[in-house]
């Protein structure tokens, strides 16, 4: 049985480790070996036990141990050089920046992201590589702008029963336990978008944002009070089954094929180039590296 809501309560860290919580805001640590051994450094044993969850390990690691942490001026320091070099990392020129007339924005499309574990937004290699394209766009100073779904129940663990059966359970996300933040109009008012679907009903999403090294990821989410209990449940599974396959993937199909080009006019960004990883009922772009339709500049 799956849980109907997890709530994560995030701690008060002491002032002093404030470059340890910016750290943690930005996924840039899934792949920056220095980052990652310095949440380990917290408390090694809780590290692994949450699967290498910076969020996570800051949630659960006792009051004493932070204001050990806060009180050691090399672990401090240690932090704050690595919050300085990731200030340094994001606003850099790099690769990219040396090429004449490219691309300001590129807007990149697919239904699943494979970033962190502690992001269970991916299946398999699909995802892998989509959050690959992502990171290795970060290192090279690649405009990317990522655009999926969020999956509140993400993609099933597996395991075997004693009498040899498959036992499936699936992750229960709590968006205050993540790295994402509700993305905001000008007004402070939290972005949305509206989506028609066939059957003449209104899909209404809010947008997460979150930070993937210099890369931004948009991620739709229908779970919201001004759907119905049917629509809510669009984006809660990467690849649902059973009775209502049919009507899951359309809706999928709908909010991946239209939704994306309107989230990336309520981030305000203006992709004159797009790409897009393609898996079973969820449809591409216009094609890979096409460029962007009119209705997207607007």
């Amino acid at each position: 049985m799956k849980a109907i809501r997890r709530f994560t309560v995030r701690p008060v860290l002491p002032e002093q480790l404030a470059p340890v919580e910016e750290l943690a805001a930005n996924l840039r640590w899934s792949w920056h070996q220095p980052t990652l051994e310095l949440f380990r450094d917290i408390a090694p044993e809780l590290w692994d036990e949450l699967g290498k969850d910076p969020y996570g390990l800051l949630g659960e690691v006792p009051p004493a141990r932070l204001d050990e942490l806060a009180a050691d001026a090399a672990f401090v320091e240690r932090a704050t050089a690595l919050r300085d070099e990731l200030r340094r990392y994001l606003v850099e020129p790099r690769w990219y920046q040396s090429l004449a007339d490219a691309p300001a924005t590129i807007a990149y499309f697919s239904p699943e992201y494979g970033i962190a574990d502690a992001l269970p937004q991916y299946s398999g290699g699909l995802g892998i590589l989509a959050g690959d394209h992502l990171k290795a766009a970060s290192d090279l100073g690649v405009p990317l702008v990522g655009v999926g779904l969020f999956y509140r129940s993400g993609y099933f663990r597996q395991a075997i029963s004693p009498d040899g059966w498959q036992l499936e359970s699936y992750p229960v996300l709590d968006p205050d336990g993540l790295p994402m933040s509700v993305l905001r109009d000008a007004d402070g008012a939290a972005a949305q978008i509206e989506l028609a679907l066939p059957d003449g009903a209104t899909l209404t999403a809010r947008i997460w944002l979150l930070a993937v090294g210099r890369v931004p990821l948009l991620l739709l989410d229908t779970d919201i009070p001004e759907n119905t209990d049917a629509l809510r449940t669009v984006t809660d599974r990467l690849y649902g089954g059973g009775e209502n396959t049919a009507s899951y993937r359309s809706c999928c199909s709908a909010s991946a094929a239209r939704g994306r080009w309107r989230s990336m006019r309520a981030s305000r960004a203006s992709p004159s180039r797009a790409s897009s990883t393609r898996t079973r009922g969820m449809p591409a772009s216009s094609g890979s590296n096409a460029s962007a339709p009119s209705s997207a500049r607007d």
